[in-house]
């Protein structure tokens, strides 16, 4: 089967103050409904692999595939309509609008999107709400809430376009061990059960242990 993401021999340089090659010669494969960790030490390069793989950064060599698509050669419109479409975001800091509501923070990617009508929408996010025990918080301003809701509503917002991929760095990083251990059986879940795909960047060595498999980096290379 076609994997679902798949990088051949990606390079990148930084240009100031000096030309410095951060990833080189990265050739991975992210098979559908598989979930996978990156590792390294800071500044090993995973962060910037991440936003490259995310189709935010498109200054590198060599070539990206999503669902079979070759991202090297679209324009930055078609790579935004991707990104919404088929990628969700969770980061270390849930970056939730403080003054929105949470149902209204997690519409905003499907609203960008416009592939439904704003009804529908309300519905779809009150029903991913739902789906992480959340939805008796959705009329509640996103800044009253705890740090564990506030990921779940990152989350939350993740899934409101139904991605194929979920792309996480550090997202159980500003959490407490309990609070992490809920986000790690969120996504499981969401792979086992919704057909999810993820890539997730960590320094937390249990999270990582209990993926499907590890993806080490060092000083830019792929190790294993």
């Amino acid at each position: 089967m076609q994997p679902i993401l798949e990088t051949k021999n990606i390079s990148k340089y930084f240009l100031y103050p000096v030309k410095f090659q951060v990833l080189k010669d990265i050739s991975i494969q992210l098979k559908r409904k598989e979930f996978v960790s990156i590792m390294g030490k800071s500044g090993c390069g995973k962060s910037t692999l991440l936003y490259i793989l995310s189709t935010m950064d498109t200054a590198y060599e060599g070539e990206l595939f999503i669902d079979g698509q070759n991202m090297s050669q679209l324009t930055r419109n078609e790579l935004a309509s991707i990104r919404n479409e088929k990628i969700g975001f969770v980061f270390q800091f849930h970056y939730l609008l403080p003054e929105f509501s949470v149902l209204k923070n997690v519409m905003i990617p499907a609203l960008k999107l416009g592939k439904y009508n704003i009804d529908t929408i309300q519905k779809r996010a009150l029903e991913k709400l739902s789906i992480l025990g959340i939805e008796d918080q959705a009329h509640k301003k996103a800044s009253k809430l705890f740090g564990g809701q506030k990921q779940r509503v990152a989350i939350a917002r993740a899934l409101i376009n139904d991605p194929k991929i979920i792309m996480g760095d550090e997202p159980t990083g500003n959490l407490d061990s309990k609070n992490a251990e809920t986000v790690f059986d969120i996504l499981r879940k969401l792979s086992d059960e919704m057909n999810m795909s993820m890539l997730i960047v960590t320094h937390d060595l249990d999270f990582a242990k209990r993926t499907d498999r590890i993806i080490e980096m060092e000083d830019g290379y792929i190790l294993k």
